[in-house]
């Protein structure tokens, strides 16, 4: 009973966390390194040194790399093509802290529903705000409902798009 408290408590932990950053970055455009950082390194430690980890601790390893190096290399191709950043660095740390905490294995389907959440949430951002679509809008709250959703419902996309095809 005491461990899938202590789990309970620590998705808790992570969903406030998420949800700050996802307030933080709709206010500020910005993703602070004071909160990304560190809990890139919890999700490592929790993942290394608990019974409990929801990864291993090398799925953690993986996922916090890939999860920065992904999107730090698709922001490099489209400064090499554009001259101008495309992706904020924040929103990297932010998808390194989602790897290292849920694994490099949920990366996929937390890009896929950031991605899709995005592109509503920024269309509707960018109309509500009466910007053109060349505007800026901020992604990491749609990182972070991916991920409160990837913990919350591991698998799901997968899931759901396997079984209507079937």
């Amino acid at each position: 009973m005491g461990n899938i408290a202590f789990a309970g408590w620590i998705q808790i932990f992570l969903i406030l966390v998420l949800g700050y950053l996802a307030y933080f970055d709709v206010r500020t455009f910005r993703l602070p390194d004071a909160i990304t950082l560190p809990l890139t390194l919890a999700g490592l430690l929790f993942n290394g040194l608990s019974k409990q980890g929801f990864v291993s601790f090398q799925d953690s390893i993986i996922g916090a790399f890939l999860g920065y190096a992904g999107l730090w290399l698709l922001n490099a191709l489209y400064r090499a093509l554009k001259k101008q950043d495309g992706i904020g660095m924040g929103d990297a740390k932010l998808l390194a802290a989602l790897g290292a905490w849920l694994g490099w294995l949920a990366l996929p389907n937390i890009l896929l529903v950031a991605s899709l959440t995005g592109l509503i949430g920024g269309i509707a951002w960018l109309q509500w705000n009466k910007q053109n679509r060349m505007s800026a809008f901020p992604f990491g709250p749609f990182l972070a409902i991916a991920g409160i959703i990837e913990l919350l419902w591991p698998q799901t996309i997968q899931i759901f798009l396997l079984s209507n095809l079937a």
